[in-house]
């Protein structure tokens, strides 16, 4: 039989991302799996990482998939679109990695540990506004490159920067957790919504992929994602704005329940609104909906609003802000 050519980046994570769906779609199903690097806009790209636009790393992959060039993909949730893609099904959404922010910093140092105006390094503006709103007086910068690229600027014999902040599943996946020196509370800083999470995607009408990559799916990431995409979709910002939002299932006195917790933040900090909502795995549609509404009541589109270019820049951060 011949084997499915699964579509991904060209990153070190990309790669260990795919291998993991691969192997464990070999070890379930016996079919076996070779990996198509695809180069996207996104990689050729130095510009800002909030600045490229929401899909930038997911397009090429998408046209390779519609040319059946490729079988399937898997991409790092977070960056997809929220708007469902025509002609294409995210046909499992397999077990979610810690989803929390993790700070790699010199010294094995904490973000409470962190000097007065040291410099933190991180590439995306919901990163950059939590930091401002912590009030650290850190001096924070933005920056672009893969996971190791970030690391070597703490860590290499050139570091320049006294701490990064990146995502903890992307350390987990490439076996560098141990770099951490601290996975950071959410309610210090709220995830990205879908962070953590992958989402294995093929051609809506290929229904015999659809049902053998169905094994892979794991129904309570599911419910958890969906919720949190519904709440970012609802507030219509991509994955790069100052938007946070992160659902857990805990057992409820009734069954399983979602609790879901969303944040807007101004990029400098000086605003955010906070609100959670629980509900049902089926309701997680509503429930991010609903949260969202919420949100926008309280004027979270007035932050949403906010001019973005202060965040771009380096920035020091007094304890007012």
């Amino acid at each position: 039989m011949t084997a499915l050519r699964l579509g991904t980046r060209g990153s070190a994570l990309a790669l260990a991302q795919s291998q993991g769906i691969a192997d464990a779609l070999r070890a379930t199903t016996g079919r076996e799996v070779e990996l198509v690097e695809v180069v996207t806009a996104g990689d050729r790209s130095s510009a800002p990482v909030h600045r490229l636009g929401v899909g930038v790393f997911v397009s090429a992959l998408r046209d390779a998939m519609a040319a059946k060039e490729i079988d399937f993909a898997v991409h790092s949730y977070k960056d997809l679109p929220t708007a469902i893609q025509a002609g294409l099904h995210i046909a499992a959404v397999p077990p979610r990695e810690d989803p929390r922010d993790a700070l790699v910093a010199r010294d094995g140092r904490t973000l409470a540990e962190l000097p007065s105006e040291a410099t933190v390094g991180t590439g995306a503006l919901r990163r950059i506004a939590q930091l401002h709103a912590l009030g650290l007086q850190l001096t924070v910068v933005p920056i672009r490159g893969n996971v190791d690229t970030r690391v070597k600027r703490v860590l290499g014999p050139e570091a320049d920067l006294d701490a990064v902040v990146l995502a903890r599943a992307g350390l987990a996946r490439l076996g560098r957790a141990a770099e951490i020196t601290e996975t950071i509370d959410p309610m210090l800083m709220l995830p990205a919504p879908a962070q953590g999470a992958l989402a294995v995607e093929c051609r809506a009408d290929d229904h015999d992929l659809i049902e053998l990559l169905s094994v892979l799916d794991h129904a309570p990431t599911r419910a958890a994602i969906t919720a949190e995409r519904a709440f970012l979709a609802t507030l219509e910002a991509g994955c790069s704005a100052p938007v946070a939002g992160y659902a857990e299932l805990a057992e409820g006195d009734d069954g399983d329940e979602i609790y879901l917790r969303g944040a807007v933040i101004s990029p400098d900090g000086s605003r955010d609104i906070r609100l959670s909502r629980t509900g049902t795995p089926a309701e997680a549609t509503e429930i991010g909906k609903a949260l969202a509404a919420e949100l926008l009541e309280l004027g979270a589109d007035s932050i949403l609003g906010t001019p973005t270019e202060s965040g771009a820049r380096t920035q020091h951060l007094g304890a007012t802000e």
